[in-house]
């Protein structure tokens, strides 16, 4: 059994990751992950959500004995009643705010439950513990002050194929085949566009507008630090005196060996963050690598997760941290996310409706499908989420067509072409190293893309409000006036959004 890290007298998680539920805890009679993944999956084919809320204490103590054992505990002082935008309005140093956070912890230690002190929450009304019994959450259930009480890592057991998930890694290499004027064409002062631009009006758009004085935030897996176009050469050719910034939100990997709350280096092990920002904002260079939408953009690249599929309590931390981070930042106005997760969680719902109420326009993407979506199409969680703009992808057809591994749905705002009929061929993106392009697919290339063409739009009419530049954005779409059961308000023409 591996040694556990002991801080102040509290037992981390740290390194005891590793050991199974069964030996870690006292866990009596269980559901197991097969009968647990079942009913999650008739959640799903019922309602498109797998939502914990439901759940009987009985069979939620399951799931948390089932995974990492952690939980997040929101809470609110006793009589509390949400409002509209009540999260970015509450001060938790208010004597009703604190007195409820202290009979909470109160309440779990002397259940035997720990709280995980190095990932406090100093922003949303959220504690996280790791519980030790069915007593502690019932307890937690039960009491006036607690809002909710929900597993962050079961999501881990969805996957199917290995303990490691990878989803979405290791593939963002130069893509040698592309060929020019069909896959895309040259242009000032050396640099290719992606074939998928002029469908979109991106071209026409760049005549008034690139992108400059908006600011997007790219919550991803980190960004490369073997790409010179997103570092040295990111202000090169037609791209000038814009910034960019590298932060990292992703907990430590609690088995190293090191504290819990140990963050890791900005750097993109995966290769999905890398094309994502480079989706968005890759310079208009002379090096002859590909160009972003918004090329003359500001930037913030940062890695909350280690992969595409948010199925660790870390990364789900990472993720809530980069939202809050981006949300008090207020010369941000654009979160771009091409990651998500098969369960609810509402410790993130809870970061997204905070970064909603400070007025940021969300983008996340809709769902890619893959070995761990099991063949269900509907819109994964956070896109599902009425604050964030879903976005999914569609191949190149005047009708709108949902790309081979693309999800679709109600809750989708706007597509974008990415796959071409012809040869499935996907969007121009940088590679995690050199000046030969790479190709990316899927909804998270579709979501870059988006945010992107909304810095077009934003940086042309600037004054505009949040909610103002969404109306925008469906007006100048394919389907507006009418919305499209699965596809939204369809393509967005950047030209005619930014007239």
């Amino acid at each position: 059994m591996q040694k556990c890290i002991y801080l102040f007298g509290v037992i981390f998680l740290a390194a005891c990751q590793k050991i199974e539920p069964s030996v870690r805890l006292k866990v009596g009679s269980l559901l197991t992950i097969e009968q647990i993944n079942q009913r999650i999956n008739k959640q799903l084919g019922t309602t498109g959500r797998a939502e914990w809320t439901n759940w009987n204490t009985e069979d939620l103590w399951s799931v948390i004995a089932q995974s990492d054992s952690l939980v997040a505990v929101g809470y609110q002082p006793t009589g509390f009643t949400g409002y509209d935008k009540w999260l970015t309005a509450v001060n938790l140093n208010h004597f009703n705010w604190r007195k409820a956070k202290e009979q909470v912890i109160r309440m779990a230690l002397s259940n035997g439950a720990t709280i995980i002190t190095e990932w406090r929450e100093e922003i949303l009304p959220v504690l996280l513990f790791r519980l030790p019994n069915r007593a502690a959450l019932q307890r937690l259930r039960n009491a006036p002050q607690v809002r909710y009480v929900e597993p962050m890592g079961y999501d881990r057991n969805l996957l199917k194929l290995h303990e490691e998930s990878g989803s979405g890694c290791g593939s963002n290499t130069p893509t040698w085949d592309i060929r020019s004027g069909v896959h895309y064409s040259t242009i000032s002062p050396a640099t290719k566009q992606s074939w998928n631009y002029p469908g979109h009006g991106i071209p026409g758009a760049w005549n008034r507008t690139s992108g400059k004085g908006i600011k997007v935030f790219v919550i991803d897996t980190g960004c490369s630090w073997g790409q010179d176009n997103l570092s040295v050469s990111f202000n090169s050719g037609a791209s000038f005196g814009r910034s960019l910034e590298r932060i990292v939100t992703l907990p430590q990997n609690s088995f190293l060996g090191l504290p819990i709350g140990s963050a890791e280096t900005s750097h993109d092990a995966c290769g999905h963050g890398t094309s994502m920002a480079g989706v968005v904002a890759a310079p208009r260079s002379t090096d002859g690598n590909t160009v972003g939408i918004a090329y003359n953009c500001d930037l913030i690249t940062c890695r909350a997760a280690s992969d595409v599929f948010l199925d660790e309590s870390r990364e789900l931390k990472g993720v809530v941290d980069a939202f809050t981070n981006a949300a008090n930042r207020s010369d941000v106005r654009i979160i771009s996310m091409s990651m998500g997760r098969i369960t609810s969680s509402s410790y993130l719902t809870d970061a997204i409706r905070y970064a909603y109420g400070k007025g940021k326009l969300i983008f996340c993407a809709a769902g890619t499908s893959t070995d761990w979506t099991s063949g269900w199409s509907g819109v994964i969680f956070p896109a599902s989420l009425p604050e964030v703009q879903a976005v999914t992808g569609v191949k190149d057809l005047s009708v709108l067509t949902a790309c081979d591994v693309c999800h679709k749905g109600a809750e989708v705002d706007f597509v974008v072409t990415m796959e071409r009929s012809a040869d499935g061929m996907h969007p121009l993106s940088l590679a995690d190293a050199g000046d030969w392009p790479s190709t990316v697919g899927g909804s998270s290339v579709a979501t870059a893309s988006m945010a992107g063409m909304a810095a077009l739009a934003w940086s042309r009419y600037p004054r505009l409000t949040r909610d103002q530049m969404i109306i925008r954005l469906q007006q100048y779409s394919s389907q507006y006036p009418y919305r499209s059961a699965s596809f939204g308000w369809g393509r967005l023409n950047a030209d005619r959004a930014t007239w």
